[in-house]
């Protein structure tokens, strides 16, 4: 492998671990605080992108009209904006509705909660979108620059841009914000801290819209550098998220954002140097003996 395919590569797997990175933040924050995985996570992200799919088309439709009258730049950050708001209250519905009158149950009952609420997820997907795919709308032009021998488009170094801001702005919430404070009391200890004041069901309910709104980015990051939408898409990336969760450490924020990132430069060059075929095989093998070496890690968020 030459030194330009090394760089093309890293730049392919910047763009592909944020996904991972934003969507593992949600796993990583929901065990900090609650204890439980969502393992519907997943399929929040299919309808976060699906919630940027129609805001967007909407806000074209009258910018065609001349309803409104907005730049396309424009209209992608009200699109990001405005499915993250929209998403975090899914996040927080399934919190209020699936896991909160499970709270004292055992962990298996939520973990099949999860599950449970996947599957409601993408079959009402269905019911009521149909199977048919969709494109999401092109709003800013794809352009190239060359660096040397490698190429880098525009809408990349926007998605990787984007990611990290928002992992730098989750990052100063947590540790700056008086909610934040309360989320990390929470996350060190979970039964006293409500006893002090703390108030359990608006942490619960502000961690799962927090994680939903960062899935929701990831959904839109993602339909804009693979523009295609299916009720499936978010189950084989949401389990890949969730094991960078793991990787990460439960519960630590910046460990689950390094390793969504670790995980997306594995699998770019297990598939530079591999077979395709091969790539999941080989990438969560190196996984696998990374877990079985690595000192057990727990960090409060």
């Amino acid at each position: 492998m030459t030194l330009a395919t090394f760089f093309q590569h890293l730049f392919n797997a910047l763009q592909w671990g944020s996904f991972y990175a934003l969507i593992a933040l949600g796993y990583s924050m929901v065990y900090g605080v609650l204890m439980l995985f969502n393992f519907a996570h997943g399929d929040i992200f299919m309808v976060g992108a699906y919630i940027g799919f129609f805001v967007s088309s909407g806000l074209v439709a009258f910018a065609s009209l001349g309803i409104i009258a907005l730049p396309n730049w424009l209209i992608l950050m009200l699109t990001i904006v405005l499915a993250m708001f929209l998403t975090s209250f899914v996040g927080m519905l399934v919190e209020r509705v699936g896991y909160r009158p499970l709270r004292g149950a055992p962990r298996a009952s939520a973990a099949i909660t999860g599950l449970m609420i996947g599957i409601v997820l993408e079959t009402g997907n269905l019911a009521l979108l149909g199977a048919r795919r969709r494109s999401f709308p092109v709003l800013i032009a794809t352009q190239s620059y060359q660096l040397g021998p490698v190429t880098v488009t525009n809408t990349k170094i926007m998605i990787v841009f984007l990611s990290i801001l928002l992992m730098l702005g989750l990052h100063q919430f947590v540790r700056r914000s008086k909610w934040g404070m309360a989320m990390r009391a929470m996350a060190y200890d979970f039964v006293v801290v409500p006893l002090m004041g703390v108030p359990l069901n608006t942490i619960a309910a502000l961690t799962f819209g927090l994680g939903s709104a960062l899935a929701a980015a990831a959904g839109i990051f993602f339909g804009i550098a693979y523009p295609i939408l299916e009720p499936y898409m978010g189950l084989l990336i949401g389990w890949k998220a969730f094991v960078a969760a793991i990787l990460g450490g439960r519960g630590s924020v910046l460990g689950a954002a390094l390793a969504g990132f670790l995980l997306g430069f594995i699998e770019i060059f297990v598939a530079a140097v591999f077979p395709s075929t091969l790539r999941d095989v080989i990438a969560y093998s190196i996984i696998l003996l990374i877990l079985t070496f690595r000192r057990s890690a727990q960090a409060v968020i």
